[in-house]
Formats: C-alpha cells, structure tokens, sequence
C-alpha cells in the first residue's frame, strides 16, 4: 500500500467513526449517549487516557491500538456535543491545532533543513507561546493548570522553573535538599510525637480539641510535602516523570505483595506483626522471582 492509498483509508476510516458518533446522538441514537455532556463525560475520557498509557506501559500492542480508540472515540464525542451546541466546529480545532504545529516548528515548516537541538525547540516553543500567540502570563507558574493532580502539577512546575534557570547544578545539590528535608521531616514527627505522648509505632492524626498537636501536625504535612517536591525535582532532572516512575512502582508493589498474601495463605501463616519477618521472606521470594 502506498502512502497516498494509506492516507485514503485513514480518512475514511475517521469518517466512519464520525458518522458512527454522530448516529449515537442522533434522535434515534443511543438514549446513554444523546444523555451525555461534556462534564458529565469527563471522567470517562480521563479514565480511558489512563487505560491508554497503562497499555502503552505494558507494551500490549494489541490493547494499545484498542485503548487509543477509546480515547479517539471519547474525543470525538465530546467535541462534536460542542458543534452541536454552536460553540465551534470540528474542522475548527483540526486546522487551528493544524496552525498552532506549524507556527511552533518553524525548524520544519518555515525554515526547512535548520539544525536545532531539541533543548532549543523546546525554548522556541515556549517564546512562541509568549510573544507571538500573547499567552505570556505574570509568572511562568501560571501556565500550570491548577486542576492537575497535585504529583503532575508538582513536575510541571518544576519544570517550568527550571526553564527560567532556577535548578540546581549537580546531583550532589539536589540530594543535599532532599536529605535536607527527611531531616525536616524527623524534626516535625518528633514533635508531634512529644505532644501526643504516642509509642514509636502509633500513627498520627488530627485531634480535636488540641490546637498545638494539629499545628504540629500540619507543619509535619507541609514538611513531607517539601520532601516529596524536592524528591520529584531530582527525578525531572534525571529525565524520570515522576507520575510513570510512581505508576510503576505502584504495579510492583501489587505484584509483590499479592505473592505474599497468595504464599501466607498456602502456608498457613497469619498476616500480624509477629510475622513481618515471615512475610519480608517472601516478599523477597517475589523480587528474586521477578530478576529470574
């Protein structure tokens, strides 16, 4: 196949699965889908984006393709339930993302066969945003979406400081802040713990009625906050998104411990903390399992 008979297909296939969403909100359509909006849709289509990546993290060729259909699909239903209300058009968006691609690449577009590294295209694109499209703001902050879960919104806005050179300069500098606020850290547990009289292996809340220990408290979650920022600078300068990195050791961690709930269980061995050695064992069994 030839690439103008792929470009045929791919256009028709698009077609296709337009006149398919635009069927489902029809009069005839599917009462669930002529039910929807677009804020009552955007839970799905966050849901389907993480199924998306969750495959792409699985190298899952085939649930890949399926995934990114579904976020094709969920897409293009919310954008055509705008063109249904006269807010805009679906061809608006395809030519003014078109525009928006070629103005930021000029590298491509204007000046054709320019030697640019991609440290530069990221800074073109970023004063492209400011001083041709107007999008500057009064801090590069707010550029960050303040609706981003607080891990994502942590890395943009490391990011976009680091632009501005506000980094450090060496791993040394970045693990002497980290190791600065474990230290922070300790110092804000230990005075939660001499103000609720708590033994090493009791878990801290909020109290009511005692306003000094929820202030101690607070200061430890402000104290662990700046640890996790800290930690999540270091791994956006190692080139680690901290989200993929955190969704990773997520799925690890399931994996190794349902091995221990699986092996606790056929050897007869309570889950309590006379055990913990017992199930250390085994957790290990399941990260030498993993390296075989």
């Amino acid at each position: 196949m030839n690439k103008n008979d792929e470009e045929n297909l791919c256009a028709q296939s698009f077609l296709s699965l337009l006149r398919t969403v635009k069927t489902l909100r029809s009069q005839n359509g599917c009462p669930w889908d002529k039910d929807q909006t677009p804020e009552s849709l955007r839970r799905d289509l966050m849901e389907e984006t993480f199924e998306a990546i969750d495959a792409i993290t699985q190298n899952d060729t085939p649930h890949i393709r399926e995934e990114l259909g579904d976020v094709m699909f969920n897409l293009l239903l919310t954008a055509y339930m705008y063109e249904q209300n006269g807010d805009f058009k679906l061809s608006e968006i395809f030519e003014e993302v078109n525009e928006k691609l070629i103005r930021r690449h000029p590298h491509v577009f204007k000046n054709e066969g320019e030697k640019i590294t991609t440290g530069e295209v990221l800074t073109q694109w970023d004063k492209i945003k400011d001083d041709v499209e107007g999008r500057k703001t009064d801090s590069v902050l707010d550029q960050v979406p303040q609706g981003f879960p607080p891990l994502l919104k942590a890395f943009k806005m490391v990011k976009k400081a680091a632009k501005k050179n506000f980094d450090w300069q060496s791993p040394s500098q970045f693990l002497g802040k980290i190791s600065e606020e474990i230290s922070e850290v300790q110092e804000a547990a230990r005075k939660v713990r001499e103000l609720k009289k708590l033994p090493s292996d009791e878990p801290f809340t909020l109290s009511g009625g005692n306003e000094a220990l929820n202030d101690a408290q607070l200061h430890l979650e402000e104290e662990i906050g700046d640890f996790f920022l800290a930690s999540v600078n270091y791994a956006r300068y190692l080139g680690v998104d901290p989200t993929l990195a955190l969704d990773r050791a997520n799925r690890k961690f399931y994996r190794r411990f349902s091995y221990v709930e699986k092996k606790m269980a056929e050897r007869g061995i309570p889950f309590s903390k006379e055990k913990l050695s017992a199930m250390m064992n085994i957790w290990n069994e399941a990260k030498q399992n993993e390296s075989k």
